[in-house]
């Protein structure tokens, strides 16, 4: 990914288009979702770090009422969230839940997490930044923040990361939509490859018992009805009967 140009001197709202372009690129650039959480997860670190130091980010995604790493910047950023999820609670997890913005300053005086507090103290973590993503319907997302050192975001910082949260929150949901299209695309091939499957051993069991397409369609379910094996199944293995070539069953013209 190219770096961002130097923004001393550029105006604030050609900085927030540059950011914006920037996201909107990780979205049409990215081969699938996990692509793309990448991408967020390194860009977010390298625009939200302060002056001189650097920050570990990580994008957490609530699946199945389950949160869930989707991706880190760093090995740290994926270690830290990975204890938070085995203490049950944290500032990543706090944020996503109020849809607030959760700051610890000096996690070693942080005390409602004080488990949790100490084993990412452990880790050489002093400050810790939750923002969260506002997504659709019971989804949420957060963007999570890890500095080495203590007070290590100014207002300043929280300020940007939460504008940044704005912005890239509206891109993932992008991304989210697009990845439910590309599912839902795969699902459709897939049951179409099946269709293929089932209706070309309907056609070998016409030739084969000279019996109408419904009655072969009958033969077919009820072997497997009495298999217990799926139709599409049977259906395979009534094809390489006939034909080993298993380019035959999973034929498909997109």
């Amino acid at each position: 990914m190219d770096a961002l140009p130097d923004t001393a001197s550029l105006p604030a709202t050609a900085i927030q288009d540059g950011i914006v372009s920037r996201l909107q690129d990780l979205v049409l650039q990215a081969g699938d979702a996990q692509d793309f959480f990448k991408e967020l997860a390194v860009f977010s670190a390298s625009l939200l770090a302060p002056p001189g130091g650097e920050v570990h980010c990580n994008v957490t995604v609530v699946r199945r009422k389950r949160p869930v790493s989707v991706a880190s910047s760093t090995p740290t950023a994926r270690m830290m969230d990975d204890l938070q999820y085995a203490y049950g609670d944290g500032p990543c997890l706090t944020a996503m839940r109020t849809g607030k913005t959760v700051y610890v300053a000096d996690v070693s005086m942080e005390h409602r997490w004080p488990q949790y507090a100490q084993a990412v103290a452990a880790q050489g973590i002093g400050s810790i930044l939750g923002v969260p993503l506002q997504l659709e319907g019971d989804s949420s997302a957060a963007l999570n923040i890890y500095s080495s050192a203590v007070h290590g975001f100014s207002p300043e910082d929280i300020a940007r990361a939460e504008l940044f949260g704005e912005q890239s929150a509206k891109t993932l949901r992008l991304e989210l939509r697009l990845a439910q299209l590309r599912d839902a695309k795969e699902d459709l091939e897939a049951a179409m490859k099946s269709r293929t499957a089932i209706d070309i051993a309907v056609g070998v069991i016409m030739a084969q018992s000279r019996c109408s397409q419904e009655s072969a369609m009958a033969i077919l379910r009820k072997a497997s009805n009495s298999r217990n094996v799926k139709l599409r199944d049977v259906a395979a293995g009534i094809i390489e009967s006939v034909s080993p070539d298993s380019a035959l069953r999973t034929h498909f013209d997109e």
